[in-house]
């Protein structure tokens, strides 16, 4: 059944009617919401142990750089701003990444494992040492050269952390061994010192004990027999 042009002209009136500002902004928080929800998802993905993959960000950034990536990432993935159920999870991993990239330390053994990445890449490629980063030869290359970096130092990387923790249960298995090695010293202390005062507590014991045998093997010591002459 058709409508009538009344009931056409009070549906008209009813639906809400929006401007193209009104419009352009909705579609830009529908769009921005999307946009943290993706960005969510790339962080939880990126590799975990290498944090300039977490970051998203290039390995010769200053600290200043990466304190402002960290800042812009932080706050546009912030749990209160994100719906996203595991955005607490990848905030975390944004401030462990930051952390370890404001280390020292941590920053110069990471970046020794990716400069030994480096390398390895070029001398695939038949190229010197210092070639450049912008140098021509490694334009156009299929995977790219920053690809192909990234996936050598992750293989660098997970050697590492493989030894790593190889290294950390062969220190705990010594710990353990020295533990118990401790532990049967202090027993074999204990069980001494439990001897030596039993020893002590039944001496007068063991005196009785001798004088009453002493006493007894007199009596029955037979007496000399005289001789007659």
């Amino acid at each position: 059944m058709s409508a009538t042009p009344s009931s056409s002209k009070a549906e008209a009136t009813l639906a809400p009617t929006l401007t193209d500002e009104e419009l352009e902004k909705l579609l830009s928080r529908e769009a921005s919401a999307f946009n943290r929800e993706v960005e969510v998802e790339r962080i939880l993905k990126a590799f975990k142990l290498n944090p300039y993959d977490i970051l998203d960000i290039d390995e010769s950034a200053t600290q200043e750089e990466i304190k402002k990536r960290y800042r812009q990432l932080s706050l546009f993935i912030h749990p209160d701003k994100t719906p996203h159920a595991r955005a607490p999870e990848a905030f975390d991993l944004l401030k462990k990444a930051e952390s370890e990239l404001s280390d020292k330390d941590k920053r110069e053994d990471l970046d020794a494992v990716i400069k030994q990445a480096r390398s390895l890449v070029l001398k695939a490629l038949n190229l010197p040492l210092s070639t450049a980063d912008n140098d021509p030869q490694l334009k156009g290359l299929q995977p790219p050269f920053k690809v192909r970096l990234r996936l050598q130092s992750k293989e660098l990387l997970i050697d590492e952390e493989v030894r790593r923790r190889k290294a950390i249960k062969m220190n705990l298995a010594n710990e353990g061994l020295e533990a118990r090695k401790k532990d049967e010293e202090a027993a074999t202390k204990k069980r001494k010192a439990q001897e030596d005062k039993l020893w002590e507590d039944t001496r007068e014991q063991r005196v009785d004990s001798w004088r009453t045998f002493t006493k007894e093997t007199r009596k029955k010591k037979k007496p000399k027999v005289a001789i007659l002459g």
